[in-house]
């Protein structure tokens, strides 16, 4: 299994709890499909710089989960189509060890 990172933006409207049962769905897929979530942190609301789907901010979610290579296309095919994802990115995680979140993004 590898270690994966994966950002979703998720749209204002469409979600009520900032994100909580998007997080939770997240979770249980990934250990459905036999995986492993290691964390799922809120990144809070952020305004884009350019609009996306005529939305100016969105909800920002990082999730880190080892998982089986040939299943993460299933976790991509899961969110393809997904209205309250505005957009998404999942990457091999090279994080060293025990680094958070917002040093590794340099938003702090």
């Amino acid at each position: 299994m590898k270690k994966y990172e994966a950002v979703y933006i998720l749209d204002i409207r469409k979600v009520d709890d900032e994100g909580e049962a998007f997080s939770k769905e997240f979770a249980a897929l990934v250990e459905s499909l036999g995986g492993k979530m290691e964390s799922a942190t809120s990144l809070g609301r952020k305004q884009f710089t350019y609009d996306i789907n005529k939305r100016k901010a969105g909800i920002y979610w990082d999730f880190m989960f080892e998982l089986d290579p040939l299943k993460i296309i299933d976790i991509k095919n899961k969110y393809k189509l997904n209205d309250k994802v505005l957009r998404s990115m999942t990457l091999i995680s090279e994080r060293p060890e025990g680094l958070p979140v917002l040093a590794a993004l340099n938003l702090e």
